[in-house]
């Protein structure tokens, strides 16, 4: 499906200060950082670049339901948190996928921590096929584009591009590369008193670090 390379990303942690203040820069009239040489944005090229997602192939896009709770019973076998709303819990997912909590355990570094919960993953999923493995497939899916890719604000994940998940076959041919950097654009347009961005946040931040190596943020290796 081409979400490899995005998944195999390491760890990144967040610059707040570095993101807080590209998000003061940001141009909501021409969709660009204001900077005192010009304007400088992230491109498709640098979306490929750094999370490796497509960004040619069918737009990310359809049509909005007024409820979504019969596509999420049907497809993800779940309920959402009211009759009119696109979201779904992330710990009711997490357990789904036999992954009760992702926080880390004392003393446990990263290798170990993504170990655990591989095998814990797989142990819930190791007996399931057909149908069942095609659901537990887009509760993963969903978990990931709807907390990563299309992230939203708080726990919840939204469940808007679901639909798109019904044939897995065509899962692939989507642009989620260009559907994550204009989900990024959007969320740069909120008020500077909301801090963070809802977007996939290590994209702008290792943007800047490429682009902006005079901060001295970042080191490339």
């Amino acid at each position: 499906m081409g979400f490899g390379p995005f998944l195999r990303l390491e760890e990144l942690a967040p610059d707040v200060a570095l993101i807080q203040a590209l998000k003061e820069r940001w141009d909501p009239e021409c969709h660009a950082f204001l900077f005192p040489w010009g304007h400088m944005v992230p491109t498709l090229e640098d979306v490929v670049r750094i999370t490796g997602l497509r960004v040619d192939g069918q737009a990310v896009t359809g049509t909005t339901y007024t409820s979504y709770q019969e596509p999420v019973e049907r497809l993800l076998g779940l309920e959402v948190r009211g009759e009119r709303s696109s979201l779904v819990q992330r710990t009711v997912l997490q357990v789904s996928l036999g992954v009760v909590s992702a926080r880390r355990q004392t003393g446990e570094g990263q290798a170990e921590h993504m170990e655990r919960m591989t095998d814990d993953a797989r142990a819930a999923m190791a007996e399931e096929e057909g149908e069942a493995a095609d659901r537990d497939l887009r509760r993963f899916l969903t978990l990931v584009i709807g907390k990563m890719i299309l992230g939203t604000r708080g726990d919840p994940v939204g469940c808007r591009f679901l639909p798109l998940l019904e044939d897995l076959s065509s899962v692939g041919n989507y642009a989620w590369g260009a559907a994550l950097l204009a989900h990024l654009f959007d969320s740069l347009g909120t008020s500077s008193r909301e801090t963070g961005v809802v977007g996939f946040f290590p994209l702008l931040q290792v943007w800047a670090y490429y682009h902006l190596p005079s901060l001295g943020r970042g080191v490339a290796r």
